[in-house]
C-alpha cells in the first residue's frame, strides 16, 4: 500500500496499517521531516487513539509543556487567562500540545523499521483498474500497488490529480496564519502570550524548555494568491500586513530572515463529498481540513488513521467497503470541527457595516457541537482483524463527554 505524505496523518495511518498485517510505503516529496511548525493538539478521542498506538509516553515527553495562555493589550497587560488545566485538558490550551514537526518525529520513529519512507520524491502519474494502481514516481520508478492513500496536505497533488482541481474543494475563511521559531529574548517561561487587535493578533509561545519561542501571526485577507512554495513572497506579505502593529511585533518580525522553520498559509478548509475514488482514497487535511482555527486538525488526522486502516482491514482490503465504513464513521465528526473552525474565523473578522450576529456560544446547541467534535467517532476494537502492536483497553473504546461540554476554548 502507498501513503503519499511524511506529516502527521500519513505516518499515523502507516503505524496502524502495519499492525493490520499491510506492507507500507510512504512517499514525501520534501527531502526528510520538516521540523518546527504550529503547535498542535490532541484532545478528547485523540488522546485516546495516542494510547492505543502505545506513544502516550512519547508524545508527551516531546510536549511543548504550556501552562496555560495569556491575552494581553499593547502595554502587555494580562486581559485574560486560560489554563491548560482547564476543561480537562480539552481546554483553549490543550494538555496535550506539541509542534507539529515533533508529532511528525515521534510518529516517523515509531514506523521507520517496519515501513519504507522514500523522501524527495513524489507520485508523478497513476493509473488503476479493477486490480490495482500502477504508480510512476517523479524519480522514475514505478510500482503496482493495491491502494493509494493521499495525506499531502491542504495542498494535496494527489487529491488535484485523482479528484479534480484544488478550487472544486478548498474554501478560504478570509484569514492567513504565520508561524516560524526564534530566539527567546522575551523572558517566556511556560505561558503562551498573544495580543489581538482589529482582526489580526501577535503571539508567542515558549518551546524547547524556554530556549527558544514560537512566533504566531493571524491577518484577514479576503483572498490569499501567494504561491504555498514561495517563502520569499510570504515573508514579504507578512511584513506588509502586520507593519505598525503594536505590541512586540516589530521585535519578532526582526527575526523574520533568520528561522529556519517559516511557515504561512490561508485558514482553509477541504470540503468535499466523498474521500475516495476507485483504490485512491484521502486522509487528514487532504480530505477534510478543517483549518488551524478548529484546533483539531490533528486530531481528525489521528482518529481517521485509526478508522480508514481498522474499515480497509475488516473489509479484507476491498475498497469499496473499507473506504464506505471510514466515511460513515467519520463524517459526523469532521463536520462538527469544521464548523467550529468556520465559527472561530468569524470571530476573528473585522466588523463591517453590516455585520452577522454574533453565535450564542452558551447555548445548548454550541455544547452539543463542541461534545460531538472532541468526543468524536466510537472506536471499534475490529475484533478478527490482525493487530501485530501493542495495544491497551477492552472493547470499543467511547470517550466519556464530562469535560467536552465545556471546551470552547477553539472560539475566539
Amino acid at each position: 500500500m502507498l501513503v503519499a505524505g511524511a506529516s502527521i496523518a500519513g505516518p499515523a495511518l502507516a503505524h496502524w496499517l502495519r499492525r493490520r498485517g499491510a506492507e507500507v510505503t510512504v512517499v514525501e516529496r520534501a527531502p526528510g521531516l520538516r521540523p518546527g511548525g504550529q503547535a498542535v493538539d490532541a484532545r478528547g478521542v485523540a488522546k485516546e487513539v495516542i494510547r492505543l498506538m502505545g506513544l502516550d509516553a512519547q508524545v508527551r515527553a516531546a510536549r511543548t509543556v504550556t501552562a496555560g495562555a495569556h491575552s494581553v493589550d499593547a502595554d502587555g497587560n494580562v486581559l485574560e487567562t486560560f489554563s491548560a488545566e482547564d476543561d480537562g485538558g480539552d481546554g483553549f490550551i490543550a494538555e496535550i500540545e506539541i509542534l507539529r514537526g515533533d508529532l511528525s518525529r515521534v510518529l516517523y520513529d515509531d514506523t521507520r523499521d517496519d515501513v519504507e519512507y522514500i523522501f524527495g520524491d513524489r507520485i508523478a502519474e497513476l493509473t488503476q483498474d479493477a486490480d490495482g494502481v500502477d504508480v510512476a514516481f517523479e524519480g522514475g520508478d514505478r510500482r503496482r500497488v493495491d491502494l493509494v492513500i493521499g495525506a499531502d496536505g491542504l495542498h494535496s497533488a494527489l487529491r488535484a490529480m485523482v479528484f479534480g482541481p484544488r478550487e472544486r474543494f478548498v474554501r478560504h475563511l478570509g484569514h492567513v496564519l504565520a508561524f516560524y521559531s526564534v530566539p527567546n529574548e522575551f523572558g517566556l517561561d511556560r505561558w503562551l502570550i498573544e495580543y489581538q487587535e482589529n482582526g489580526r493578533s501577535a503571539g508567542l509561545r515558549p518551546i524547547h524548555e524556554a530556549h527558544e519561542a514560537m512566533a504566531m501571526f493571524s491577518f484577514p485577507a479576503a483572498d490569499h494568491d501567494v504561491d504555498h512554495r514561495d517563502v520569499a513572497a510570504q515573508k514579504r506579505l507578512l511584513r506588509e500586513r502586520m507593519a505598525g502593529y503594536g505590541w512586540w511585533t516589530p521585535r519578532i518580525l526582526e527575526h523574520l530572515d533568520d528561522t529556519p522553520d517559516f511557515y504561512l498559509d490561508q485558514v482553509a478548509q477541504v470540503v468535499m463529498d466523498r474521500w475516495s475514488s476507485g483504490r485512491v482514497g484521502l486522509l487528514g487535511d487532504a480530505a477534510f481540513s478543517s483549518s488551524p482555527m478548529s484546533g483539531q486538525g490533528t486530531g481528525l488526522a489521528l482518529v481517521g488513521a485509526y478508522v480508514l486502516a481498522g474499515e480497509l482491514a475488516a473489509a479484507g482490503w476491498e475498497p469499496q467497503a473499507g473506504f464506505a465504513g471510514y466515511e460513515a464513521r467519520m463524517r459526523s465528526f469532521v463536520e462538527a470541527n469544521q464548523e467550529i473552525g468556520r465559527l472561530n474565523a468569524q470571530t476573528r473578522d473585522v466588523p463591517g457595516p453590516d455585520p452577522a450576529p454574533t453565535p450564542d456560544f452558551t447555548s445548548e446547541w454550541f455544547t452539543e457541537l463542541i461534545e460531538r467534535a472532541v468526543t468524536g467517532p466510537e472506536l471499534p476494537e475490529y475484533a478478527g482483524v490482525p493487530d501485530s502492536g501493542p495495544r491497551t483497553g477492552d472493547g470499543a473504546s467511547s470517550i466519556g463527554t464530562s469535560s467536552a461540554s465545556n471546551t470552547l476554548g477553539t472560539i475566539g
